[in-house]
Parts: structure tokens; sequence; C-alpha cells
């Protein structure tokens, strides 16, 4: 989980959002779901690839010197360039704010993907799960405050993530059952204490 000692400050959006985030990836892999790193392997793959190619074209330069290897350097920029257009359409299209792809021991598939607006301490997950005997997968939105794990000295705090995460998904559901049942009966206490004081 996140570090129960870190400390951040609750005013800034970003690390709100960036610590909710390693938390996900932390919890699932404890609950024995196996991460796909295919997104991350794609992104590094494509800056990694266009940092070899300017690395080449320095060589070239140093070694060869510009008037001879103007040709190369053109068709490096070229290439250079179309490898950080791919890079970007691949962070902004299929990316697209998904920080956790995996699938459990009993073969169900989750992504989830996170945001938040601007100026608004709200938490926003989509996640999509596939139970290993459906044919078609569901997705399931929803936002909660960063208060609701965030005290107010900026500490994370896991378990009531943890339920969060556990009453909304099914596959994290079935792998940690427990949280999502003291969720599940904290809103029910939740909604009968409402209906008691209308």
């Amino acid at each position: 989980m996140a570090d129960p000692n870190a400390k951040i400050t609750v005013h800034s959006l970003s690390d709100l959002k960036n610590t909710s985030d390693d938390a996900i990836p932390n919890y699932l892999n404890s609950l024995s779901f196996t991460q796909s790193h295919t997104l991350g392997d794609v992104r590094l793959a494509l800056g990694y690839s266009a940092f070899a190619i300017c690395a080449a074209c320095f060589y070239w330069d140093y070694k060869l010197g510009f008037d001879s290897t103007k040709y190369y350097t053109a068709a490096a920029v070229t290439l250079y360039t179309l490898l950080n257009g791919a890079l970007t359409l691949w962070v902004w299209l299929v990316e697209g704010g998904t920080v956790y792809v995996g699938t459990s021991k009993a073969g169900d598939k989750i992504a989830i993907s996170t945001s938040t607006k601007k100026h608004t301490p709200i938490y926003t997950l989509t996640i999509t799960s596939q139970s290993a005997t459906a044919p078609t997968a569901t997705t399931t939105t929803l936002s909660r405050p960063f208060a609701d794990w965030f005290d107010s000295a900026g500490h994370f705090v896991a378990l009531p993530f943890q339920q969060m995460l556990a009453s909304s998904a099914p596959a994290i559901g079935k792998a940690d059952p427990g949280r999502a049942g003291v969720a599940a009966e904290a809103a029910l206490r939740e909604t009968f204490e409402e209906a008691v004081r209308a």
C-alpha cells in the first residue's frame, strides 16, 4: 500500500491523485491479481526508440560532421517525429488514464482508469471488469472525494480506499470479500441513518 507514514499536501490535487493511483496496483497485487504491463512497455519502447535515434544522430554528427550526415539527420528527425507522435497518441487514446490492467486467479479481468477535474478534489474511477465466464465486460464509474481516504494531515488511509474498490468491482470483491462486505454494510447503515433522520 501507499506508505502510511508518508504525508502529502491535501491541497495538491496531483499529489492526492498520484498517491491514490499508486495504491491501486499495490492493493490488487496483494490480492494475487497478475498485473499486465503491456501499456507501460509500449510507452517505454516508443520513448527509448526515439532516444536511440537522437543518440545515433549525435554520434553520426560527432564522428562524421554535419555535411556528410545531413540526409541521415533529416531521416532521423522524421523518424523521431513519427515515434513521438505515436507516443503521444498512445498516451492519449490507448492508455487514457489507465492505472491498472490485470487478471485475478479466477481468470477475471479488470482495467481501472482514473481522472480528476481541475480544482475539484473528487477522484473518478472507471472500472471495467470481465468475469471469466461472462461474454461481455461491465463498466462501473464511481466518484468519491479524496477526504474519504486521506486524513486532515495528509496521510493515506488504506482501509476505506480498499473497501471502496472491493465493494465497487465484483472481481475485487470476490478476491477480498471481507472488505467488500464491510463497505456494503457501511453504505446500508448510512442509508438507514438517513432514512431515520427524514
